[in-house]
């Protein structure tokens, strides 16, 4: 095999489908060969090796009957990085162990990567999961921000939710899932009552985000990749009797519609993007009835998928254009 720079490594899990399959059909299209790299079948099915001395280094990996080597790779996508998947059969006393030495593994090839363009760069997107920083960060680029408030003094919320007059929302800190860690746990935003703070004692073990509650006439998904802005919006009064987050909406409630964003918003998008060092991200807005736009966060592996489904939107066009760039 040639050891010609040309293969695109693609960072996912073996559940991924459609984002996944149209970048890597988008850059073979341009002539590079993607390489499907299934983390969660690490250290199963999947193998590597890193010799290391003061001749060079030499790291290598192989997966369904097909090696390559560090030395062919161009450019990395970090689409998701997953849990190590383990045998049931070994023993429960060494699965926490194996799984970190496995992730350590795993990390420890990808920073023999460290010259070639990721988009994005591991680092920066676990700086861009700090959601305060994301609001900080955000209203120093011009965005608009929710009032919040970050917590975990039950007191503290109660009088929160006063001051908002009852119009308060809850989320969380952390992303779902964008690292190897993954999470079990996961809690969309939702409407708080003033009988969910009657007893918040357990904001004592977990702080939590609350945010005001923003009226809504759309929300909007903006992906940005490399400068260029795709957006799609969501008409919140087909789904807001219901949820108030509109990934959990009953199928059939969420219809994407094509969007516009404002010249000023994608300026401050651009300077956002420019501080976190980030070539890609997934951000929610808020359209309110009075033309309005408010930033919720942004994501830095978010979903896509569904705006170039839904709206034939060229997204993977753009993040093949930027690998290969």
């Amino acid at each position: 095999m040639s050891l010609s720079r040309n293969i695109v490594l693609l960072l996912t899990h073996s559940g991924d489908f459609f984002t996944i399959d149209r970048v890597a059909e988008a850059i073979a299209q341009r002539g590079a060969q993607p390489f499907r790299l299934d983390t969660d079948q690490f250290p199963m099915d999947l193998q590597l090796s890193a010799q290391i001395s003061s001749e060079g280094l030499h790291h290598r990996l192989h997966y369904q009957d097909k090696s390559i080597s560090t030395e062919q790779v161009r450019s990395v996508w970090m689409r998701r990085l997953w849990e190590p998947k383990l045998s049931p059969e070994l023993s429960p006393q060494y699965q926490y162990a194996c799984r970190r030495e496995s992730r350590a593994a795993l990390l420890g090839f990808l920073d023999s990567l460290s010259e070639v363009r990721w988009v994005d760069d591991l680092r920066r997107i676990s700086a861009a999961e700090n959601k305060l920083r994301q609001l900080r960060i955000a209203r120093n680029a011009g965005l608009h921000i929710p009032r919040t408030l970050v917590t975990n003094d039950p007191q503290e919320a109660r009088d929160f939710f006063q001051q908002l007059k009852g119009k308060m929302v809850a989320k969380l800190l952390t992303p779902l899932s964008a690292s190897m860690e993954g999470s079990a746990f996961f809690l969309y935003t939702s409407e708080v009552k003033e009988a969910d703070l009657a007893d918040a004692e357990s904001l004592r073990y977990s702080p939590m985000v609350f945010q005001e509650q923003i009226p809504k006439l759309r929300e909007l998904r903006v992906i940005f990749v490399a400068g260029k802005l795709f957006a799609g919006a969501l008409d919140a009064s087909r789904y807001s009797a219901t949820t108030m987050d509109w990934r959990s909406a009953k199928p059939g409630e969420c219809v994407w519609e094509p969007a516009e964003i404002p010249i000023q918003i994608a300026d401050c998008l651009n300077t956002f993007m420019a501080e976190f060092g980030l070539l890609f991200g997934a951000f929610d807005f808020i359209q309110t009835p009075d033309n309005e736009y408010i930033f919720l966060e942004v994501n830095a592996t978010g979903e896509w998928g569904m705006l170039e489904r839904d709206l034939n939107l060229p997204i993977s066009e753009a993040i093949a254009d930027t690998l290969l760039g």
